[in-house]
């Protein structure tokens, strides 16, 4: 038996339900039993969990981190705590389809199937991304197209997520930021093109920069454009949009990564055709646990969400998609290039409530202006 099997849990197999809005809220001193239902884990210790076991860490000392759990408060994503059913497996949806909650997913499982290039070339992908994502994304990160763009990104020094890489933003570890944002909860999809490529600015969330750099145009006209259709929002002095992510709005990059200074470095290696399919698994699993709105159950399938393409890029992305089941607002990108040409006045933010509110009820909305004012 290799090393990393000594670390696995006594249950291997886990159905992640980390997109269920009703989740059991555990405190931060309350001890869990191995035979509990629901065990809400933090981030940083499933992290850990992970490591262990792919560099051979002890079954006991896995097992004690499993035994309890942790509420950490932190300015990341606040809906990524991860939700690990060890009891059955939900039904599947009565559509004979398989629901988002009803596939199992066994981290042991998957790096026993990886040969050793593989582990060390997917180890940040199974350390970082969200598992309602990597549960639906598996086999893709296993496909020859996306082991070659991981060979590329380990000549460029992206490697393991704490390892320092000057020259390529955004940093290993907030590749995947994204995926923070668990897929049943989605309500609207943002598509950008590649990461900002100058320093500090990337930080794994599309239009985004974290606090304390300076507003990029096309942010600005984002909120210009929020502010002509929400007139009471008062625009921040920061450009950090996690709390959008955290109401279940998607910012993904069609490329996940750039090389310093180089915009489109990173186009055509891989991430296009990777970003694709996560637009394609959006398309059957987001928004799957949104309350209806007529209080009929979601089944586990996508009944549609929110895509704002702005600009030619983004509008590749979604031109397979269903315009009956989602909809589709297309406009010019928010660029200081291109916003007067269809960006400003596109009208897209109160459009995306107004369908949301419609398809799933008032609780469904984003609040666009929730972003703290302060720097």
């Amino acid at each position: 038996m290799s090393k990393s099997s000594n670390a696995i849990a006594e249950r291997e197999e886990f159905t992640y339900l980390e997109d269920v809005q009703t989740v059991k809220k555990t405190s931060q001193s309350e001890d869990i039993g191995e035979d509990t239902a629901v065990v809400t884990v933090s981030t940083s210790e499933r992290q850990r969990t992970l490591m262990e076991m792919m560099s051979g860490g002890s079954k006991s000392s896995a097992n004690q981190a499993n035994k309890k759990a942790k509420v950490t408060s932190s300015d990341k994503l606040t809906i990524s705590s991860e939700t690990r059913s060890i009891a059955s497996p939900p039904k599947p949806s009565p559509s004979g389809k398989q629901s988002l909650n009803s596939i199992p997913f066994s981290m042991t499982a998957f790096l026993e199937s990886l040969n050793d290039e593989e582990k060390q070339l997917l180890a940040l992908e199974c350390e970082t991304m969200g598992k309602s994502w990597l549960k639906v994304l598996k086999d893709e990160i296993k496909k020859e197209y996306f082991l070659q763009l991981k060979r590329f990104l380990w000549k460029e020094g992206v490697k393991g997520p704490e390892d320092p890489v000057p020259n390529v933003y955004p940093a290993p570890k907030n590749i995947y930021t994204w995926s923070h944002t668990p897929l049943g909860r989605l309500r609207v999809v943002i598509i950008g093109q590649d990461p900002y490529h100058g320093p500090n600015q990337a930080h794994g969330l599309s239009f985004s920069v974290p606090r304390g750099v300076k507003v990029p145009g096309s942010l600005q006209n984002i909120y210009k454009e929020l502010k002509a259709e929400y007139p009471g929002f008062t625009p921040p002095k920061h450009g950090n949009l996690t709390e959008w992510a955290n109401s279940g709005v998607l910012l993904l990059n069609t490329a996940l990564t750039v090389r310093a200074g180089k915009a489109g470095s990173h186009s055509n290696k891989g991430w296009e055709e990777f970003t694709d399919k996560v637009v394609e698994v959006v398309d059957k699993y987001g928004g799957a646990n949104l309350a209806s709105g007529t209080g009929e159950e979601s089944a586990g399938l996508g009944r549609g969400i929110v895509f704002l393409a702005w600009g030619a890029w983004a509008a590749k992305r979604v031109v397979k998609l269903n315009k009956t089941k989602h909809l589709i607002l297309h406009s010019a990108h928010p660029s200081p290039l291109s916003a007067s040409r269809g960006f400003l006045g596109n009208g897209h933010f109160k459009k995306a409530n107004e369908w949301l509110e419609a398809r799933y009820g008032k609780e469904s909305i984003v609040d666009w202006c929730k972003l703290d004012p302060a720097q």
